[in-house]
């Protein structure tokens, strides 16, 4: 821990260097210029300590998040400001060693001086990524978004078609500081009016009583006609934080387990059951959180039971990896499944049905919105809540309604 801060002490202290000769550049005001270095040494202290106050036991607080929340404000801008400076850095050590060793003029400096339109380019980039962290702490967080996604499916029951499932995810509760904000995202759940809804897990961020003063919110979702499903995520887990015996972390689990039945929904853990609508009936199958490099705690085969290949089935898993490591060559043929975890990141650019960027897409091939293969879909939930930067950007918090449809996509 200690050579992580000291490390992140030294690439800040560089940022700050580079970041005092771009406003050295621009400022010539030495009163205003060292008042802004001062703030700024200011900013890093305060950072630096909280990070080092960090108790594990304890894990993630809002005041971290705010420390969190700041750390990317002060210093995004400031790495953009040193990465434009290192390459004008680059360029003049270019410029030097050509001029001294091929033009042989050794009248001039060596390096050149910084040049003010380079710092001007400069501050105009790593103002929107400044604006837009502002912008995701302030109202991104809460902005949510009800994504409509319908999907065909040629063995789709013919009584399935046009069934509607409501789908929320990483709703991360201990994160959550604005009662109307999180009352009108339920109201926005339920105007939906779907035919199923079902949360695919993180219910809090790591311990049961984050979820305590909001049970009565979430009990609002009015019950839908075929029932309420769940499944856990990662944070559910509780394994993110120290905790002082086996026997607490284990009490804790068993909380975060029944806050699921204490806010309406039926907690599937590695089992499946049937959505039944007339004579026709499809399989609701519920996974344990299974993620290349996290928790490996599902076991499909043992959810999917005597399950045919044949038999419609939709699967709740948490983490996108699993599908892309297990589901979609399944022999049992798990036609939809329905996953979040990865929040996108809470960082990324998308213009819906165009164009969708984020840091995400590096670590998961299936990250946010809908992807198939030969016939078989995931759908990756943008999340609900938020967690360790307080704030969306991009990527905003998301209620999804999925429609069944029979029959063959038409592209």
């Amino acid at each position: 821990m200690i050579f992580r801060i000291v490390f992140l002490c030294l690439i800040l202290l560089i940022i700050e260097l580079y970041t005092f000769q771009v406003l050295k550049t621009l400022i010539k005001s030495k009163t205003i210029l060292f008042s802004i270095l001062g703030i700024s040494i200011l900013v890093l202290i305060y950072i630096v300590y909280s990070l080092m106050q960090f108790d594990r036991s304890v894990g993630q607080t809002r005041q971290m998040m705010v420390i969190m929340g700041l750390l990317l404000i002060v210093y995004v801008p400031k790495l953009i400001l040193t990465l434009i400076l290192m390459g004008e850095d680059i360029f003049r050590l270019g410029a030097g060693t050509v001029n001294y060793f091929v033009n042989y003029d050794n009248n001039t400096d060596f390096l050149n001086s910084r040049r003010k339109f380079v710092s001007q380019i400069g501050l105009g980039i790593a103002a929107v990524p400044f604006l837009s962290l502002i912008y995701g702490v302030t109202v991104g967080r809460y902005n949510y978004k009800v994504i409509k996604q319908r999907i065909f499916f040629p063995d789709l029951p013919d009584a399935f078609d046009g069934f509607t499932i409501t789908q929320i995810s990483d709703v991360h509760s201990g994160s959550f500081d604005n009662p109307e904000k999180i009352n009108y995202a339920i109201d926005l759940v339920n105007e939906q009016n779907s035919d199923l809804i079902l949360f695919t897990g993180d219910i809090v961020n790591t311990d049961a009583k984050e979820m305590h003063p909001w049970i009565e919110t979430f009990n609002r979702i009015k019950t839908h006609e075929f029932g309420k499903y769940s499944v856990l995520g990662n944070h559910d887990y509780g394994e993110y934080v120290t905790w002082p015996t086996e026997g607490a972390k284990e009490d804790n689990f068993k909380a975060i387990k029944s806050l699921y039945g204490e806010i309406g929904f039926n907690l599937l853990l590695n089992e499946h059951t049937y959505i039944q609508k007339g004579d026709a009936k499809i399989a609701l199958v519920g996974v344990e959180n299974w993620g290349h490099n996290f928790k490996q705690a599902g076991d499909l085969n043992k959810a999917a039971g005597t399950l045919k290949k044949e038999e419609f089935k939709i699967l709740m898993s948490h983490d996108p990896s699993h599908w892309e490591h297990e589901v979609q060559h399944h022999d049992k043929n798990f036609q939809l499944t329905l996953s979040g975890h990865t929040h996108g990141m809470q960082f990324g650019i998308e213009i819906p049905g165009y164009f969708k960027w984020s840091l995400a897409q590096y670590v998961y091939k299936q990250w946010a919105g809908l992807y198939e293969n030969v016939g078989r879909y995931v759908y990756v939930n943008r999340g609900f809540g938020f967690h360790a930067y307080p704030g969306r950007v991009g990527i905003m918090p998301e209620i999804t309604v999925i429609e069944l449809k029979k029959g063959v996509n038409v592209a």
